[in-house]
């Protein structure tokens, strides 16, 4: 099925602008702005032990799917992981499918069953 011409514009994703994300360690989520500020898509995540964090939900507007910012998101949060020296429960199917779509030896040991 082909776009409308009334999906969303593009804001921050444009050609040539790359995909920002910004972390806030106090909120605890990574987030991408779109379109401005007014939309954004977000990891969230949760500390459930001292060097524990569950990644638990990344969402993405519906009109932004497709353009690969969840896979951002998804990066962001796993090399914070890696950085920080933490490990990670997945709760997050999307984390889940995009860490079996790259099984990066840094990432698959910080894993909790």
């Amino acid at each position: 099925m082909a776009h409308s011409a009334a999906a969303a514009p593009l804001g921050a994703l444009e050609q040539g602008c790359p995909i920002r994300v910004e972390h806030d360690r106090r909120r605890r989520q990574f987030t991408v702005r779109l379109n401005g500020c007014h939309d954004r898509a977000v990891l969230l995540y949760e500390y459930v032990g001292k060097r524990i964090v569950d990644l638990q939900h990344t969402e993405v507007p519906d009109a932004y799917r497709g353009r690969g910012i969840a896979k951002h998101l998804a990066k962001a949060a796993l090399d914070f992981v890696v950085e920080e020296d933490l490990k990670a429960h997945l709760t997050c199917w999307y984390i889940q499918k995009y860490v079996k779509e790259n099984p990066l030896p840094q990432y698959l040991e910080r894993l909790q069953p």
